[in-house]
């Protein structure tokens, strides 16, 4: 199974993914911090997945995504996009929306891939 194989098998498996430097405890950029920070806030749960521990995950999700930067997230197998945008739809209620059917009342630890 190649790169792309893997990312999209993730994301059929898992309604949110976050692809970002990192794990969820021990982020490897802010921009990756930010990201678990909002989702953690909102209480959602999420997969993660450390792109610094798998180069061909690290390059494949930049084409699977045709998106430059890492972290992604995707809710339902759909790019909504990094910490910037993630931070601008939670400003504006949009990534609760977004999130709501997965949303829990306690948050949830993530769970790591």
């Amino acid at each position: 199974m190649n790169a792309l194989e893997r990312i999209d098998k993730i994301v059929s498996d898992h309604k949110v993914v976050l692809f970002m430097k990192g794990n969820p405890s021990f982020p490897q950029c802010g921009f990756s911090a930010r990201a678990v920070a909002i989702l953690q806030e909102l209480g959602a749960p999420f997969q993660s997945v450390d792109v610094l521990e798998d180069h061909e995950i690290r390059q494949g999700i930049k084409e699977y995504g045709n998106w430059p930067t890492i972290p992604q997230l995707y809710i339902n197998k759909q790019l909504i996009g990094g910490s910037d945008i993630m931070m601008e739809m939670f400003q504006e209620g949009e990534l609760q929306e977004l999130l709501q059917p997965n949303l829990t009342q306690e948050n949830q630890e993530p769970k790591e891939i």
